[in-house]
């Protein structure tokens, strides 16, 4: 098994999901855009920097990940060919944190979160408030959507690494 080919290949697949969330993110700050512009009521108005808030954050969280791991491609090859063994290692740990972190944070948290916002929508019926509780509710979906993905990459990679780590031991 080539490892440094599976590395490779989920973090070129990482670069390919990531900018998923600077087009919504750009899409929030579209309707943004659109609320500000087109906005008649005042739920529609009280839309407008909700929407931009949410959108400036999910360009961020894209842009953040999309030079993490395009430097994260380079930096593979370097790790791998100095010491190939130490590399399925730190990779492995690597992976395992992050599957942790997908499941206190984007299966757990978020969905409490997404609750938490459901029912102040529940209970509170201001403009602001129902169009920040919508929008964070929109936001986090897309997170969860696109974080859904990419958990389901890194599981299979970190199965690559499993398998790669029993061939090296033996």
């Amino acid at each position: 098994m080539d490892i440094l080919k599976a590395a490779t290949d989920w973090a070129k697949a990482e670069l390919i999901s990531t900018p998923f969330f600077i087009l919504f993110g750009v899409a929030f700050m579209a309707a943004s855009l659109g609320f500000w512009q087109l906005g008649k009521t005042d739920l529609a108005k009280a839309y407008i920097i909700p929407t931009l808030v949410a959108g400036f954050l999910l360009m961020i969280i894209g842009l953040g990940l999309f030079f993490t791991n395009k430097a994260r491609i380079t930096q593979f090859e370097k790790d791998y060919h100095e010491d190939a063994v130490a590399f399925v290692t730190s990779e492995l740990e690597r992976a395992d944190a992050t599957l942790k972190e997908y499941k206190n944070i984007v299966f757990t948290a978020i969905p409490l979160i997404i609750m938490a916002c459901a029912m102040v929508l529940f209970f509170v019926n201001t403009p602001i408030w129902r169009a920040s509780m919508i929008s964070a509710i929109a936001m986090l979906a897309v997170i969860l959507f696109i974080d859904g993905l990419a958990q389901a990459r890194i599981d299979e990679y970190n199965k690559q690494l499993l398998k790669a780590q029993q061939e090296t031991k033996s």
